[in-house]
């Protein structure tokens, strides 16, 4: 069963950038299209078990072992599972996580309370940036700083970028400064700020809780992890778009990664992004069988993280020298 979407939740590209380009129907008959957009709710909870018994499994191992030759991996695999829920928000903020629409909001929320995300602020932010993608002006992401040489690219790895944007976003969104964000809507403001407000009020209330016991807990336990977490994430996203072109191709603004199946797992298979950006209704078990059918037609196919990094790494040098 289809879940009801409205215009604000419409992920569609804009008809008028990307008329040029091939359309999900032009690839897809109405039947495949229609078999791969089944959304189901034993699939999400099924991959979001997982997802939380690696955040338990490995929180416990790093909060509860004392042998450092454990520890150490652990709070890694911690760090970026807690980190990788901003995965677990993103399919749900599409609402292709699950079936169920209001299971989507609430996993997709507290999805952002591990991972210092706000689902509700986020899903218009992704609506532009689905809607726009790579169009400059539009695209909301195309503000984030994209790496030019070694000492921007350290400097996004860090996560200190990210650390400093959230908590500009947060504090602008919970006091009600919507001026810099065109894609919210008037009438969405207050949602919003609410939702932001409960959200920085459940972290204060941990800190609080942490003082009162005079114990680390939100240190050690959130957000000692996620920092560690986070240079991992942005490793990864890095490979999205960064080095794709700056038009509403959908096979060539974006960049699909092969990688192994822990990752798959903990991004909900997002490395598949060429085919989520090509057909965002698509939920994130299927997309294994749409990159088969796209293949021929994606224009940038990296082998691993590892892989795109190293080049892009390496085209710093290659641009210094000529």
């Amino acid at each position: 069963m289809s879940n009801p979407v409205t215009l604000e939740q419409n992920f569609d590209r804009d008809l008028e950038q990307s008329k040029a380009y091939l359309s999900p129907q032009a690839i897809f008959s109405k039947d495949e299209l229609a078999d791969l957009n089944q959304r189901s709710n034993v699939k999400g909870l099924l991959q979001l078990l997982l997802h939380l018994t690696v955040i338990v499994v490995s929180g416990y191992l790093w909060l509860g072992i004392d042998n450092l030759l454990i520890k150490i991996p652990s709070l890694i695999i911690y760090g970026f599972s807690l980190a990788s829920m901003f995965a677990a928000l993103h399919e749900c903020v599409h609402y292709t996580a699950f079936a169920n629409h209001r299971l989507n909001e609430i996993v997709g929320w507290f999805a952002g309370l591990l991972s210092f995300y706000n689902s509700t602020f986020y899903c218009f932010y992704h609506i532009w940036h689905h809607r726009y993608t790579r169009i400059e002006n539009k695209d909301p992401e195309l503000t984030d700083l994209t790496p030019t040489n070694l000492w921007e690219y350290v400097w996004i790895l860090s996560g200190i970028p990210w650390w400093l944007g959230k908590l500009q976003t947060h504090f602008l969104c919970a006091t009600g400064q919507f001026q810099g964000f065109p894609y919210i809507r008037e009438t969405t403001k207050g949602k919003i700020q609410r939702s932001v407000q409960l959200q920085l009020l459940i972290y204060l209330a941990a800190i609080a809780v942490s003082f009162y016991y005079q114990q680390a807990w939100f240190f050690v336990g959130w957000l000692l992890p996620l920092a560690v977490g986070q240079p991992l994430l942005r490793f990864i996203l890095l490979a999205e778009h960064t080095d794709c072109t700056l038009d509403a191709n959908p096979f060539a603004n974006t960049r699909t990664t092969l990688t192994i199946l822990p990752i798959r797992i903990l991004m909900w298979n997002m490395p598949f992004h060429g085919e989520h950006h090509f057909c965002p209704s698509i939920p994130f078990h299927a997309l294994g069988k749409v990159h088969e059918k796209l293949q021929p037609h994606l224009n940038h196919v990296t082998d691993g993280y590892g892989n795109f990094n190293v080049a892009l790494i390496k085209g710093f040098f290659s641009e210094r020298e000529s």
